[in-house]
């Protein structure tokens, strides 16, 4: 049965993916990043979805790790099955083949940062505050704080809130190119609606394309983005389908390198 904590709504060309954990201020906990992932993988399998939205119910976006998931955990568990997994979650988030949104709703603290880090585009509360406290607590932000970060807002606005524990409002989120707009109370998710629907009505091969080569400039997972720009431009001469036909039939390829 899926996890009923991770909602997933399709309308049309737009998914919405809730996390829905309000009186845990929408902390993750092992199964919820499972639903995550499984959630990934549905959305994606669906060819009539052409942008995500993610985002929280109730007053949070999402607090992170529920540290009575991880709190007492052997340090070789908590780097395998939390850290390391949770990592791997949140770049098949980063990695989607459509563009995502993340409507902030509420605080986005630690992981719930970290979260919102893995979308293309970030649109937040003007009540929200946002951080990274997790030396507060002796430990290290573990699901690309400080690497997708740094790549995507830079290496000193990661550095005051790693080291000097700040967090910033929404407004100072936007100067600081943390977030990409900001909604008023009880908004985001109504304004990250009117901006997807602006999306959707562009090209889907150009922006799967274009995310890709995005991420690569950006230094985001460069091997995977050339690989599968490399594929679907290979798959586009139709040689590939020649290539298996031939080798079904038990026959010399006829490849044609020709651009379909």
């Amino acid at each position: 049965m899926a996890d009923q904590r991770i909602k997933i709504e399709i309308d049309g060309a737009i998914a919405t993916l809730t996390i829905a954990r309000p009186e845990k201020l929408n902390a993750f906990d092992i199964d919820m990043l499972k639903a995550l992932g499984a959630a990934c993988d549905t959305i994606e399998a669906d060819a009539s979805v052409r942008v995500a939205i993610l985002t929280g119910e109730g007053k949070a976006f999402c607090a992170g790790g529920d540290i009575k998931a991880w709190g007492a955990m052997r340090p070789n568990d908590f780097g395998h099955q939390w850290v390391r997994f949770g990592h791997r979650v949140f770049e098949r988030l980063a990695t989607l083949r459509m563009p995502l949104i993340a409507a902030m709703n509420g605080h986005a603290l630690g992981g719930g940062l970290e979260l919102a880090a893995t979308a293309d585009i970030r649109i937040a509360e003007t009540q929200i505050r946002i951080g990274l406290p997790e030396t507060g607590l002796g430990m290290v932000p573990g699901w690309s704080g400080t690497q997708r970060l740094v790549k995507r807002f830079g290496a000193q606005v990661v550095r005051r809130m790693v080291l000097g524990g700040e967090m910033f409002s929404a407004e100072e989120a936007r100067a600081l190119g943390l977030v990409d707009a900001v909604a008023e109370t009880g908004t985001g998710l109504s304004a990250a609606k009117a901006y997807v629907l602006r999306i959707a009505q562009r090209g889907p091969a150009s922006l799967e394309i274009c995310k890709l080569m995005i991420a690569s400039a950006n230094g985001e997972d460069n091997g995977t983005a050339v690989e599968a720009l490399g594929s679907i431009l290979a798959a586009s001469t139709g040689d590939m389908r020649e290539g298996v036909a031939a080798f079904s039939a038990k026959r010399p390829a006829e490849f044609k390198g020709e651009w379909e």
